[in-house]
């Protein structure tokens, strides 16, 4: 039976664009913040909590004024950070809310005597209470680096907060301390010891509840995140791979993108006849998939629809990178969501691929020169090489990276050599001989001089290494080169493979993705209008950074034909959020702590999900 079921489209319209469900969770999430920030500033100011009563109250015998301050403070904090939570519909986030409001409205009455205070913090516990089926998402994958993450960020901010505290009271301040000392007082405040700030009257007890508050909630919510169950983030088991394999099998050639779903750090979700499947990872709270589904075009509406649910019920905002136009048509059309170009992929048809002629001239000349002075090239399947070289090229790989984090995600396949991906090709370039040409700027073979001495790696110079696209056909997944060598070691090496194509059954191969390649294409041609230019002329500002422009050019040189792909987004204001979360993805990005050199080398060799190299286009060297 056909999944294409015309009813999922209104289910996946109703889920994510129909009456906007998470508006209200939204507002309600604002409102929280807003409650958080009036309970902190009951708390800290004392002009704001002045009030008739309040003079009476704090010299009875047992007034409880220090400790709902610092109630009223650390409610205020906690509330600031569910807000989030309660924005993207979390259930746990609104069960903490809600336990969370009455203790503030306590703290509100007994300390500031506000019944306003009071009557704000129940007011947002009303629509809490009558919109709870709102907050049904379940947790997003975590870790204990979040333990981590914690402390630092909620120890900045206490230290910050702390030191308001402590200045807020000039008129009770005895003498005049230096910035050094209230620090001093913040920190020894935060472990319950008291500082070298005085204060007159019940002043010093209320600032060292606050400050004391301010530690414990840091010590708690730290020991809370580094004790509580992981949820890690999902993973393709062996099972899922050997799924997503025999539909690659059947249907791979359609996507040259296809392979790199057997990135082990995705996630799958599979359409209920098993046909089809879409792979994803969760990037701050984005559902992002990367190409096209694998499998049975007739089977990916059932796929769609799973990853749309799973988005829903997780509160993840979905996403495609780098779809085709069928993808994104059928994205559009079976879920409502929008489609932009995002730019487009660079096809050589090897049939049609020769180094003759003057438009080719610079590639010829660059090849020919590198040849002469010494370099060979040799292009081999995966399962061709020995244990012994595949080590060897794996090592270069990850030490000729150039970053100390791996970059790649919808282009790449994150490993080297894996038993399972022996049809994967490799294109290896190989000093053999001295320079033969004359070259003054190099020395003659043989007389010692450093960068013509074998390197750790032997005669190895430059790696290409290419995922299978279907029967007949590569895509480019990473090009790494000894920076000793000489430039052009990646032109060399593609024409390399298009040359060596034809014996090894290969008529098509995939390389690099230009990003906004149109844009950059129309803008430097006669006759573009002033928008065109402007916006052209901010990607070439960008392309100091990104790459855009080079890796346009770099393509262009091969004479391909341009494929577009596209990203599937919500709504618009969803995309600044979507491209962040893309740029963390492909490593251009890192908010993660990076493990040392050494013990990054170790996990990649021992672990299933090995990351010896994910793509990193090194075109800047070409």
């Amino acid at each position: 039976m056909s999944d294409k079921v015309p009813s999922r489209a209104s289910v996946a319209r109703r889920i994510l664009r129909g009456p906007r469900p998470e508006a209200v969770p939204a507002l309600i999430g604002r409102a929280c913040a807003l409650v958080g920030i009036l309970d902190i500033a009951a708390g800290v100011f004392p002009r704001f909590r002045h009030s008739r009563m309040h003079a009476l109250a704090e010299v009875l015998p047992g007034a409880l004024g220090p400790f709902a301050a610092a109630l009223s403070l650390s409610v205020g904090v906690l509330l600031l950070l569910l807000a989030h939570g309660l924005k993207r519909r979390k259930r746990r986030a609104w069960r903490a809310a809600v336990a969370l409001l009455p203790a503030g409205a306590v703290a509100q009455f007994a300390y500031r005597h506000s019944v306003i205070g009071v009557l704000i913090s129940l007011a947002l516990l009303v629509p809490l209470l009558r919109h709870r089926g709102e907050f049904a998402a379940l947790p997003d994958p975590r870790s204990r680096w979040r333990a981590l993450a914690n402390f630092v960020l909620m120890g900045a901010g206490s230290l910050a907060l702390g030191l308001v505290v402590v200045s807020v009271h000039p008129k009770r301040t005895i003498g005049d301390p230096s910035v050094a000392d209230r620090l001093t007082h913040v920190l020894y405040g935060l472990f319950g010891i008291e500082g070298p700030v005085n204060y007159q009257g019940s002043t010093s007890w209320t600032v060292a509840c606050s400050l004391g508050a301010l530690g414990l909630l840091t010590a708690i919510t730290t020991i809370y995140l580094a004790f509580r169950p992981e949820h890690p983030a999902a993973r393709l088991t062996e099972a899922d791979e050997a799924r997503l394999r025999a539909l690659l099998a059947k249907h791979g050639g359609r996507d040259s993108l296809g392979h790199f779903a057997l990135r082990r750090d995705k996630a799958v979700v599979f359409s209920p006849s098993g046909k089809a499947a879409v792979t994803y990872r969760v990037v701050s709270g984005v559902m992002l998939a990367s190409g096209d589904p694998i499998g049975d075009v007739e089977a990916w509406p059932g796929a769609i629809e799973r990853f749309m649910d799973e988005a829903r019920a997780h509160s993840w905002t979905p996403a495609v990178m780098g779809c085709s136009e069928t993808g994104g048509e059928v994205w559009t059309r079976e879920t409502g969501l929008d489609a932009l170009e995002l730019g487009d992929e660079a096809v050589v048809d090897v049939a049609d691929f020769s180094l003759a002629g003057r438009a080719m001239r610079n590639v010829r000349q660059m090849v020919k020169r590198i040849e002469r002075a010494g370099y060979e090239t040799r292009v081999r399947r995966i399962r061709d090489l020995g244990e012994g070289e595949l080590e060897r090229i794996r090592r270069a790989a990850e030490d000729w990276r150039g970053t100390d984090t791996e970059r790649g995600f919808s282009m790449a396949l994150g490993r080297i050599g894996d038993p399972a991906d022996g049809d994967c090709l490799i294109a290896t370039a190989h000093r053999v001989d001295g320079p033969a040409d004359g070259n003054p700027h190099r020395a003659a073979a043989g007389d010692g001089r450093a960068e013509d001495q074998p390197g750790p790696y032997g005669d190895l110079k430059a790696i290409l290494h290419f995922v299978p696209w279907g029967g007949d056909g590569v895509s480019l997944d990473l090009m790494r080169r000894d920076r000793t060598a000489d430039p052009g070691m990646n032109e060399l090496l593609i024409v390399a493979a298009l040359q060596a194509a034809p014996k090894l059954g290969i008529t098509r191969i995939s390389l690099n993705f230009a990003m906004f390649r149109s844009a950059l294409a129309r803008g430097e041609k006669i006759g573009a209008g002033p928008v065109l230019r402007a916006w052209r002329g901010l990607l070439v500002f960008l392309s100091r950074w990104f790459q855009i422009e080079s890796l346009y050019k770099f393509n262009a040189k091969f004479r391909p034909r341009w494929e577009p792909r596209f990203v599937v987004y919500r709504a618009s204001g969803d995309l600044p959020r979507i491209g962040f979360a893309a740029m963390q993805a492909e490593g251009f990005v890192n908010l993660a702590l990076p493990l040392p050199r050494f013990l990054r080398r170790r996990s990649a060799t021992a672990a299933r999900p090995c990351a010896h190299g994910m793509a990193e286009r090194d075109i800047r060297a070409a």
